[in-house]
């Protein structure tokens, strides 16, 4: 996936990639406007005798490849599988947030996915903690997407 360059800095200089903004494209626009408006989304399988949902959101389902999948709202509830502190990283602006969790949890609806923990203190986590959903503010990528203004991306705290 290309990033496009960020805009000049104060001395008109470019600032450099980032690293922590998606590209919205016309498929996921939906979750992004979803997420901005504080709504976590997963798709859905409705093909008989499927029912899974998924996260990452693709067009097809990932256990019986039917292309007949929705979209859905999760319930924001998720609970903590597994994570690592992180206290390196050198790509913007990740190195500035160090440390911080990286983490999977596990959605109450059943899918797993990738996120960051936060409001928690390290020591405080725990396999199987229970957890929300909460929204971070970013700017899109400016690649021109379907939605290139503010989106949020999903993390999760301490329910």
């Amino acid at each position: 996936m290309t990033r496009a360059p960020e805009p000049p800095s104060d001395t008109g200089t470019p600032a450099g990639p980032r690293y922590d903004r998606p590209a919205v494209d016309a498929f996921t626009a939906p979750y992004w406007r979803a997420a901005a408006d504080g709504r976590l989304l997963l798709r859905r399988c409705r093909a008989e005798e499927c029912g899974v949902a998924h996260h990452y959101p693709r067009e097809f389902c990932p256990r019986c490849w039917s292309e007949d999948v929705v979209w859905e709202e999760a319930s924001g509830r998720a609970q903590l599988y597994t994570w690592s502190v992180v206290h390196r990283n050198a790509l913007p602006p990740f190195h500035e947030r160090t440390p911080y969790v990286a983490a999977v949890v596990e959605l109450a609806e059943g899918p797993r996915m990738m996120t960051e923990i936060v409001d928690c203190a390290h020591g405080a986590l725990s396999v199987g903690m229970e957890l929300r959903v909460a929204f971070r503010a970013a700017q899109a990528d400016g690649s021109g997407g379907a939605d290139s203004g503010e989106i949020a991306v999903p993390v999760f705290r301490p329910a």
